[in-house]
């Protein structure tokens, strides 16, 4: 390094959260005063003081140290001075990086005040040592990250809720554990959001009602509440996003949720999403805005194939997006007639009326044929389906539970019947094994029986025992399942009665009854191939935006 006659000095300080528990020896003050005070004594021209208050030493992505990095690669200052190295850094292969290649390219002098190191003295016993001191500070750093972390699990395992702001529609209140108590107005509007999308209303229509209802967002309502200084929204409106993030957080049923996310690493702060079950769940800890039951209705209207799609009037038909076509997969499309009556100067009438596959209106006959239907000859259709089963319920129930339950796939009644008694016979069988084998071995330590029969018995008992064990299983496996499809056919029975009067489709009643369906080519000399699959009766599709099938047509 080339010796310098004149040194324009910059002077880092830095202060984590962390830091803050030591005490007024760390302070942002007390490092800028020390440094001061030896820049003046050293005759040395002090150019700036780069301040990190609240940032952790473990990365450079600090906006302080980033001003000062870019100071002396552009020649502004030639001297770094800090009061430790852990003050400049915590990452030991950063600062590595920094003291021994970056800043003798650029001829800069560094100097670490407590820690005796200064890059311009190469015969000092503290050059040695810094990179055992630089490993040191960030092991102390990696310690006290699992300590915080340990104390943030403790207190959300003992039920204290530690957020900065509980979401919208809840305060913290004045408990010892600070859980959250319901915010009126905004707990109305959650409650709200959640009845809305239960009946079928997509986010996107949802935040439509809001907004013209001029009803504040969650960051502006905060902020007219003096519980923050700054809105984050730039647009002061609903969107898409806080719908989905009310729609999906637990809070609202009561349950305190914590810890749903971390950060890659003490020197990675990236936030990432943790699993269910890693997360701090403790259920029923305060006053719910939602109950389980609406939770499921609107968890069920989110896993729908169908969002739905508004019209230039602002509706969503019943049957958006959850028809298909039958041929090539794509979803079908409500499609616009136009209107002008004959006249240029009458304006252009809109009305859906018709739906054909998707596919076939972008691209035509090279990917699919026709599969046009009116839209009044499809709504007719599901609704003429829909009221003949709701009949079989109100002449006969047991009789239309038993032709449901056999669209499940599942066993019958008598199937059922047969493997419960085998079920208990094998229960109580094994029941009478757990008894014999350990009187085999008290009757050969006594002498009854010999060994070589006590040997025989016991691989006998053994192996019969296993054998029933595998049993017992598959057919608890099987009665399980048979249980949920009852629940499911009564579920699905409930839902029938409640539209069994309906003189029309509704959006709500299609998405509670109807999983999706699907139409075949159109033509003119035969019937078509409609299939309704059913909600609670038919499998869901893995993919919603697309039926999976065989051989797509391909022109």
């Amino acid at each position: 390094m080339a010796k310098q006659t004149i040194y324009n000095a910059g002077i880092y300080v830095r202060l984590s959260q962390e830091d803050m528990r030591a005490g007024e020896s760390l302070s942002i003050e007390n490092q800028k005063l020390i440094l001061t005070k030896y820049v003046k004594e050293q005759g040395w021209n002090l150019i700036d003081i780069y301040v990190d208050d609240g940032y952790s030493g473990t990365n450079f992505d600090r906006p302080g140290v980033q001003r000062l990095l870019d100071d002396a690669k552009n020649g502004v200052i030639n001297l770094i001075i800090c009061k430790d190295l852990s003050r400049f850094g915590r990452n030991y292969i950063q600062v590595g990086q920094y003291t021994d290649y970056i800043f003798p390219t650029y001829n800069i002098r560094f100097i670490a005040l407590n820690d005796n190191v200064d890059t311009a003295n190469k015969d000092s016993s503290a050059l040695d040592m810094m990179p055992i001191v630089n490993l040191f500070n960030e092991w102390h750093s990696a310690s006290t990250s699992k300590k915080i972390k340990a104390v943030i699990e403790a207190n959300a395992k003992a039920g204290k809720y530690r957020v900065c702001m509980p979401p919208y529609g809840y305060v913290k209140s004045d408990t010892e554990n600070k859980l959250p108590i319901p915010d009126e107005p905004a707990a109305s509007v959650v409650r709200r959001i959640f009845e809305l999308r239960a009946k079928g209303i997509s986010p996107r229509h949802i935040c439509d009602i809001l907004n013209d209802e001029h009803i504040l967002p969650p960051s502006d309502y905060a902020a007219e509440h003096n519980r923050t200084t700054t809105t984050r929204s730039s647009s002061h409106l609903w969107c898409g996003s806080q719908i989905r993030k009310i729609l999906h957080n637990p809070t609202y049923l009561g349950h305190l949720v914590q810890l749903r996310s971390t950060t890659v690493s003490y020197k990675n702060h990236k936030k990432i999403n943790k699993s269910e079950e890693d997360m701090v769940i403790i259920k029923n800890t305060h006053e719910p805005l939602v109950s389980q039951e609406l939770w499921d209705k609107v968890l069920e209207m989110e896993a729908s194939v169908s969002q739905g799609k508004k019209t230039k009037t602002g509706i969503t038909d019943p049957l958006s997006g959850l028809m298909f076509c039958q041929d090539c997969g794509n979803k079908m499309r409500l499609m616009y007639n136009n209107t002008t009556n004959g006249s240029k100067k009458v304006p252009r009438i809109y009305t859906r009326h018709n739906y054909n596959c998707g596919a076939y209106n972008r691209f035509g006959k090279r990917f699919c044929n026709s599969h046009y239907i009116k839209r009044k000859d499809m709504n007719a259709v599901i609704l003429a389906d829909i009221k003949m089963r709701s009949r079989l319920v109100i002449e006969d129930e047991e009789a239309a539970r038993a032709y449901f339950m056999a669209q499940k796939e599942q066993y019958n009644a008598e199937q059922y019947e047969a493997d419960t008694k085998h079920l208990n016979a094998a229960n109580k069988r094994l029941a009478e094994l757990a008894k014999l084998i350990p009187s085999i071995y008290e009757d050969k330590v006594i002498g009854k029986i010999p060994e070589d029969v006590c040997v025989s018995l016991l691989e006998k008992y053994q192996t019969e025992q296993k054998a029933l064990t595998e049993e017992v299983e598959q057919i608890e496996e099987k009665l399980s399942a048979a249980k949920q499809d009852q629940q499911d056919v009564d579920e699905y029975i409930y839902r029938l009665k409640k539209y069994a009067d309906v003189p029309e489709i509704t959006r709500e009643m299609a998405l509670e009854l109807i999983e999706y369906i699907t139409v075949d080519e159109y033509a003119a000399d035969r019937p078509r191939d409609i299939h309704i699959y059913y909600k609670l009766l038919d499998k869901p599709l893995p993919n919603k935006t697309r039926l999976e099938v065989e051989t797509p047509i391909r022109r």
